[in-house]
């Protein structure tokens, strides 16, 4: 760190563990390993057991000496004073998790932010302007089916409305709003940057890919973020008897999707992007009956704006003459011809190509070569720089409002959203400690520039 005051600071990795473990409690999930921390979560958003670890967070920012607000998206902010007033300089990422997820997607970077308030109150150190903390809602979109929802509405990309009024996945009834107001985290002011605006967004997440395991390095510097599009698909056919009615006279629409979905892979394989189907629900569902009505997800990938789009393109051509159960060019029939179905798309998020912020970088990168010189390691052995993130993150939202950066640590085997995801505790430790040096240095450029 560039103030000597601050070389000495240092994450206690144990008591950051501690808390990673401890909060596990509310939304345990599948067990995986014989140890006690080797269960996975299922901590959904806004489920009573997300109003626990909120109740948690909100507890002992309070005892940090931080003032805590709670926006209309459910969004905590807890903000630490500085000597100067202005908007924090945040740390930030998401307590929900997916629905059969592991302990450190998004828990990582939030408790490793109170770990570093509870490292300044330690240490009674005076930051030149106030750092902050923020959890926010519904990250993971697997619930209610926007990720990001409210980062996105904060930034002003996404309406409060169209959030509020978003459904919980499979087939439930209750909202947003309705969640918010339940479990007590409806909060009564707008979700906005203009109402909590930042001075920066730091986040310190697991890779979720398999580079930095691979290339045997501590840290990841994130230059930016993946264009992606999230689409339900509906397919519709008819019910019908399966024994009474012969191939040529079924419009199946679960072949139909499923013909669809392959072909999304292969596709998106030529486009060098990514395709990916998590959600499928069908009707009557009935063994006997041939399936009417099918809904998938379509999650596309791509590195850049210009292919995303054309790879969507292409599906949206290819799919048509699939629902109509006619050819693609350069493929041959494999069963009988069937009566077709109909198909109809609905964009439920999107997230365009994104690109951080180079200050933010390189203090994160600044910071990562601290870390390495103290570990006697080469820099260039310790940490890997430009990577781009294949997951969206709150990080791609608020980038459109401050500057904003991320940093990587490694999880084994690159696994993630899955109960057996892991980093290990020094892994978790430095990448808090490359988190805190590069927010004090980002304290200390605001400073000279104040000055």
């Amino acid at each position: 760190m560039s103030n000597k005051a601050h070389q000495n600071l240092r994450i206690d990795g144990g008591r950051l563990m501690k808390d990673i473990h401890s909060t596990a409690q509310w939304g345990k999930g599948e067990v995986w390993g014989s140890a006690s921390t080797e269960t996975g979560m299922a901590r959904l958003s806004l489920s009573s057991e997300d109003k626990l670890v909120r109740d948690w967070f909100v507890e002992v920012a309070k005892s940090l000496s931080c003032n805590v607000h709670i926006d209309a998206m459910g969004n905590i902010f807890a903000v630490r004073p500085g000597r100067n007033n202005g908007p924090a300089t945040f740390i930030g990422s998401h307590l929900d998790t997916q629905p059969n997820g592991g302990r450190y997607d998004g828990i990582l970077g939030v408790l490793a932010g109170l770990e570093i308030l509870k490292v300044l109150e330690d240490n009674k150190v005076e930051t030149a302007f106030p750092i902050g903390v923020v959890n926010w809602t519904n990250e993971e979109g697997a619930r209610f089916p926007t990720s990001m929802v409210s980062s996105g509405v904060w930034a002003g990309s996404i309406p409060i409305e169209k959030a509020h009024n978003l459904k919980e996945v499979g087939g439930g009834f209750a909202t947003m709003k309705d969640e918010l107001q339940r479990i007590g985290y409806l909060g009564d002011i707008p979700a906005s940057y203009k109402n909590t605006p930042f001075a920066a967004h730091f986040e310190l997440h697991i890779e979720q890919g398999p580079i930095l395991e691979a290339e045997n390095k501590k840290i990841g510097i994130v230059k930016g973020v993946q264009a992606y599009r999230w689409h339900t698909i509906t397919v519709r056919g008819r019910d019908c008897h399966t024994g009474a009615t012969t191939f040529p006279h079924r419009s199946d629409a679960l072949l139909t999707a499923a013909r669809m979905i392959s072909h999304s892979h292969v596709l998106a394989s030529e486009f060098e992007s990514l395709a990916s189907t998590g959600v499928l629900t069908l009707k009557p569902g009935s063994t006997n009956t041939v399936p009417g009505e099918v809904k998938f997800s379509l999650d596309i990938r791509s590195g850049s704006d210009s292919q995303l789009e054309r790879l969507e393109n292409k599906l949206k051509e290819d799919f048509e003459i699939i629902a109509k159960d006619e050819l693609l060019p350069g493929t041959t029939r494999t069963g009988v011809k069937g009566r077709g179905c109909s198909i109809e798309w609905q964009l439920d998020s999107t997230s365009t190509a994104t690109t951080f912020n180079e200050t933010c970088i390189q203090c994160l990168s600044d910071s990562a070569k601290d870390a390495a010189a103290e570990a006697s390691v080469a820099a260039e052995d310790f940490l890997k720089e430009g990577m781009i993130s294949g997951a969206g993150h709150d990080s791609v939202y608020t980038s459109k409002r401050c500057p904003t950066a991320m940093v990587f640590i490694p999880c084994k085997d690159g696994i993630s959203h899955n109960p057996t995801e892991y980093s290990s505790p020094e892994e978790c430790a430095t990448g808090a400690q490359v988190l805190l040096g590069a927010v004090l240095r980002f304290d200390e450029l605001r400073a000279a520039q104040a000055s």
